[in-house]
């Protein structure tokens, strides 16, 4: 029996995270336990290099790493409070996040209420196919 396309997306969000090199495999697979914890029916997927996250029909963040750090970017975080720090290039001026150079940089209760925030309204990206 062949894996559904929602089992296919969530391996490979998976096998992108193992992929990461250390310390960014693990800020990364903090960062995806706190979403499994955080906004009900998770889905996630690999879109362009970085694990998107998404409930409903449209995404709501994504996280990659890059060297040095994994960036956690939160589409419409510009709407989110407090409004996350960092503003990526060419990501649409409504997307804000975090970089996190450590796991220890990352402050949980914040990340999770951002998350619950931007899970509770329409993502972006239609349906997830």
């Amino acid at each position: 029996m062949q894996p559904t396309l929602g089992a296919w997306q969530q391996a490979t969000a998976f096998a992108y995270i193992a992929s990461l090199p250390q310390p960014q495999r693990g800020i990364a697979e903090r960062v995806d336990a706190l979403a499994a914890e955080t906004p009900p029916g998770l889905q996630r997927s690999v879109k362009w290099g970085m694990s998107y996250y998404g409930v409903g029909d449209g995404w709501c963040f994504c996280c990659g790493g890059f060297a040095g750090h994994v960036k956690l970017m939160f589409i419409n975080g510009a709407a989110l409070e407090p409004v996350p720090p960092v503003t990526p290039v060419g990501m649409g001026r409504s997307t804000r996040g975090v970089e996190l150079q450590s796991v220890d940089d990352l402050d949980e209760r914040q990340i999770a209420a951002w998350m619950k925030q931007v899970a509770s309204v329409p993502g972006v990206g239609g349906k997830k196919r």
